[in-house]
Order: structure tokens, then sequence, then C-alpha cells
């Protein structure tokens, strides 16, 4: 799936867990989750939550160690949607 297609996705899942509007609003594949959106660690775990049941995907710990902006995001669904 091309970035075009999954940020649309990201931003829909994401949008009820941000803390900086502004952050949001220009989103881009180098937006990190904590930095600049201002998610806190418990609403990453929903985050990841969702995007397993978006995607119907399995994420495992180190997959979610690692998605902590939105180039890992992608980077990490389109290899489990490749699997």
């Amino acid at each position: 799936m091309t970035n075009e297609a999954l940020i649309p996705k990201l931003k829909t899942i994401i949008a009820p867990y941000i803390q900086d509007e502004e952050a949001f609003k220009n989103l881009t594949v180098d937006t990190d989750f904590v930095n600049d959106l201002k998610i806190n660690s418990a609403n990453l775990v929903d985050i990841i939550l969702d995007i397993e049941d978006e995607f119907d995907i399995r994420l495992e710990n180190e997959d979610m160690e690692k998605m902590l902006d939105v180039k890992s995001a992608i980077a990490i669904i389109n290899t489990k949607l490749k699997a």
C-alpha cells in the first residue's frame, strides 16, 4: 500500500489521541507520535491496537517498540500486509 493511501487511514486512527492540533494538520511521514503529536504511551498502545484492527494484522512487541513515527508505522504496516 502506498504512503498516499496509508497516511489518510493513519490520520483517522491517530486523530482521537493527538494533543497538538497544528502538528496533526501538518502530518508527514516524518511526524513523531510522541514528540510532535504529544501522544502519551497509553494512547500509543490504543493506536497500535486500532492499526491491528484496521489492517487486520498482528503486531509483535518489537514492531510496537519501533512504531514511533509515521514513517516507521507505514513501513511496519506494509511489511505485515505483504507477509
